[in-house]
């Protein structure tokens, strides 16, 4: 199984489609369950995985769509070998600013967790990252976004003992228009080897303009899936091969 970390806040979690607190649950033909598609239950158990992948993770708001079934339906067809399944490990918490995912923090500790008891079952492919609507709220956080950031990168890979593990983030949409470029300019910033960054910027919004729509989320996912197909996939076929 290939087993991607999806991490991060709210638009990592999903709201698309919620509305007034409330998820209207219409999903996608492209975030449809799939046998082939599992995730890590908060328990620590592989059930199928089907909107909202965070019910159970972000479990102080309402859950809707995020780019995770979109990103794994876009990815499975061009696995090698054939018949080969996607395992999404969620973890990703709305409201959060980046220090409460140092090192030691709860949510950290719970990502490495999970990512831990997921690669039981097979190989972890990729770390997806949406976050910093929150950081762009405060001018201090901001101008430390791209130290914290790379500080994350860093210890995750030492955690988990992947030193080139790939990390595709996502560069924000939406957040305090003050401060929300000079994150950006963070994200886009980082320069170290298998880092990716897809830019979300322009996708629709939902009416709070914050977070993104269903029919975004689905385009996000297919973003972060080629993004991920054009810089890893190869090197995965390329490992199974020596």
């Amino acid at each position: 199984m290939r087993i991607f970390v999806l991490s991060g806040q709210s638009n990592m979690a999903g709201r698309g489609g919620v509305h007034h607190r409330r998820w209207d649950g219409i999903v996608p033909l492209e975030c449809a369950p799939c046998p082939s598609i599992l995730r890590l239950s908060a328990a620590l158990d592989w059930v199928e995985a089907r909107e909202p992948l965070h019910a159970d993770i972000d479990t102080a708001k309402t859950c809707g769509v995020g780019p995770g079934m979109a990103f794994a339906r876009a990815v499975l067809p061009r696995l090698e070998p054939p018949g080969s399944g996607i395992g999404l490990v969620p973890c990703a918490v709305g409201g959060t600013a980046i220090r409460e995912w140092a090192r030691r923090e709860p949510l950290y500790d719970q990502m490495v967790r999970r990512a831990r008891a997921a690669a039981e079952c097979g190989e972890i492919e990729a770390v997806l990252w949406y976050q910093g609507e929150s950081d762009a709220e405060s001018d201090a956080a901001t101008a430390a976004y791209g130290g914290n950031l790379e500080r994350l990168i860093a210890n995750i890979r030492a955690d988990l003992m992947m030193p080139q593990l790939p990390f595709i983030q996502v560069a924000l949409a939406s957040g305090n228009r003050k401060n929300i470029e000079k994150v950006r300019k963070a994200q886009l910033g980082i320069n170290l080897p298998n880092v990716v960054t897809v830019d979300a910027i322009g996708l629709p919004l939902n009416e709070d303009n914050l977070h993104l729509t269903t029919e975004s989320q689905v385009k996000l996912g297919e973003m972060l899936a080629q993004a991920y197909m054009s810089n890893f996939c190869h090197q995965h076929a390329r490992s199974s091969m020596k």
